[in-house]
């Protein structure tokens, strides 16, 4: 309809957690709560909560390519997230569509654990993640113990945290946020781009409610991006919007809860 602005547009390629706190339901939470319309593709059926995984079922590599080409050629996507991808396998089909659509905003959470402790990605499967999919990012968003696999080093310290961030660049990424909030005192992410360093300060928030923290910052940096906002500014806004919903969160099962994804308008 003439005169009708577009809706900005983001889409999630990722697993789905029955439990409704991280993976793809938190991915379509927060691009709603950003003002985006958001799209799916799911890698992974988990059954999941609060407390642990108990079962995964990998998606075909066919239907994942499905997919994505039936959101793409029809809607579209102004940003691309992914989360879950279990298998190297899975991680080659993602990335060669990336690479045949073009995708240029793609923000890549290297999801490896979940809050409960359970393994959501193969130990086969982290070079793939490395040669395949980190060379198409925009921005790749480890949290310390992902980092500390994908650059192969312990992660201690700031300095720490830095270096592991040069070695996860020289992997391809345009750039990275290396999470700090399993580091001692409050958490500080450390943004990299290959020419400057900039530290994110925050405050550690005193809560249970943790489960799908990673999803959500990476989902809300691709709801930045497909906003129009540039890099610095997404990854700023989104670390802002992780601990609102943190701090404003509620009772919600036995283990780690979810987020108030809504806290704007609950």
């Amino acid at each position: 309809m003439a005169g009708v602005a577009r809706v900005p547009r983001a889409m999630t390629i990722a697993g789905s957690d029955s439990g409704g706190g991280a993976g793809i339901q938190a991915d379509l939470k927060t691009f709603a709560a950003f003002g985006v319309y958001g799209t799916s593709v799911i890698t992974a059926i988990t059954a999941q909560n609060t407390v642990a995984v108990t079962g995964v079922h990998e998606v075909p590599g066919e239907m994942i390519a499905a997919q994505i080409q039936a959101v793409m050629t029809d809607l579209g996507a102004d940003a691309v997230k992914t989360g879950m991808l279990s298998s190297s396998a899975i991680i080659e089909t993602v990335a060669a569509e990336v690479r045949r659509l073009g995708v240029d905003r793609l923000v890549v959470d290297p999801v490896m654990v979940a809050k409960s402790g359970d393994r959501l990605l193969r130990e086969e499967a982290v070079d793939a993640l490395r040669s395949s999919l980190l060379p198409l990012a925009a921005v790749v968003t480890p949290n310390v113990p992902e980092a500390e696999t994908l650059a192969g080093m312990q992660v201690r310290s700031g300095e720490d945290a830095r270096r592991a961030a040069r070695r996860i660049l020289d992997m391809g990424a345009r750039s990275v946020v290396v999470k700090g909030g399993h580091l001692p005192g409050d958490p500080v992410d450390l943004y990299y781009d290959g020419s400057r360093f900039l530290e994110l300060p925050g405050t550690r928030v005193d809560t249970t409610s943790t489960h799908g923290t990673g999803c959500t910052f990476a989902s809300a940096i691709a709801a930045g991006l497909a906003l129009g906002h540039d890099l610095v500014d997404a990854v700023a806004g989104a670390k802002a919007y992780v601990t609102e919903a943190m701090s404003r969160s509620f009772p919600m099962g036995r283990g780690h809860g979810p987020l108030n994804h809504f806290y704007r308008s609950w």
